[in-house]
């Protein structure tokens, strides 16, 4: 991947960020670049599940560890953990290539208005039929003190509503961490429901492959099911802290030059990015 390290967003769209909570950066990557990665986590998930990076192993539910029933789609492709932690495989040394990559920090030192450090990586390949992801804020989950949390959702497919594209609540930014109702898992594959404040609405952007959405750890976002017949909504998601922070949910922390740092303190008061339901059968 080709990096420049000039600034990428106009002051327009960081003004529309600090309004919103959001911002896409457009063609931050190529299609080819968004190709290769794409390609690369569909040959890594040919034959189903890879035990250790994908969430889930296909099987029945015991109402212990949970599962995906045989006839949702999510049992053939759930989405991948953490594939940075895994670079003897493809898809970990893909996955840390983007994590780290500068055009990223680029665009993340802008918004944060210090060094970013990057804490997370998950894929998701989101087959036709599958359910989508109910809103929710991502610092419920990584816990980020002071301050919040940023994701860099690097679209690998064109995102629409027919194949539950991302949608993103403006002006929720700096929306207090909401406690969770639980979601419809008719609908939704997470556990996880914030109900969006009265007054404001859902957008959803048309984001083509290269494109990079940026939203912070506050920002009601989610999305709905895939009801297209033929096309996967494919994604690569990282997340980031600024340097500032203090204390954090046990992720591993890498500064952009690959290096694995100690220098937050973990909390226990954290969990994974969005819960799956137990019961995971679609209908």
């Amino acid at each position: 991947m080709n990096a420049t390290l000039e600034c990428l967003l106009t002051e327009q769209q960081l003004s529309e960020f600090r309004r919103d909570g959001f911002v896409i950066a457009r063609g931050l990557f190529t299609p080819e670049e968004a190709a290769l990665v794409r390609d690369a986590f569909m040959d890594f998930n040919r034959n189903g599940p890879v035990e250790g990076i994908s969430e889930m192993r296909r099987g029945k539910v015991d109402g212990t560890t949970g599962g995906y029933d045989a006839s949702d789609p999510l049992s053939f492709y759930p989405r991948m953990m953490h594939p940075h932690k895994h670079p003897a495989t493809p898809v970990g040394k893909i996955a840390m290539q983007f994590m780290i990559e500068p055009r990223v920090q680029a665009v993340l030192s802008q918004l944060m208005g210090e060094a970013p450090y990057a804490v997370q990586s998950m894929f998701y390949f989101k087959p036709p039929g599958a359910r989508g992801q109910d809103f929710h804020q991502d610092n419920f989950y990584l816990r980020v003190k002071p301050g919040t949390c940023m994701a860099a959702w690097l679209a690998l497919d064109t995102c629409d509503a027919d194949n539950g594209g991302m949608m993103c609540v403006p002006d929720t930014g700096s929306y207090p961490i909401q406690c969770p109702d639980k979601s419809d898992p008719k609908l939704y594959f997470t556990t996880e429901h914030v109900e969006i404040p009265e007054g404001k609405h859902a957008v959803l952007p048309i984001m083509q492959p290269g494109d990079v959405l940026f939203f912070n750890g506050q920002t009601i976002h989610g999305s709905g099911p895939n009801t297209s017949k033929d096309r996967f909504r494919r994604s690569l998601i990282c997340h980031y802290v600024p340097q500032s922070t203090v204390e954090m949910a046990g992720y591993d922390v890498y500064d952009f030059a690959g290096n694995r740092l100690n220098n937050i303190k973990k909390n226990g008061d954290a969990g994974p990015c969005g819960t799956p339901h137990l019961s995971t059968k679609p209908h």
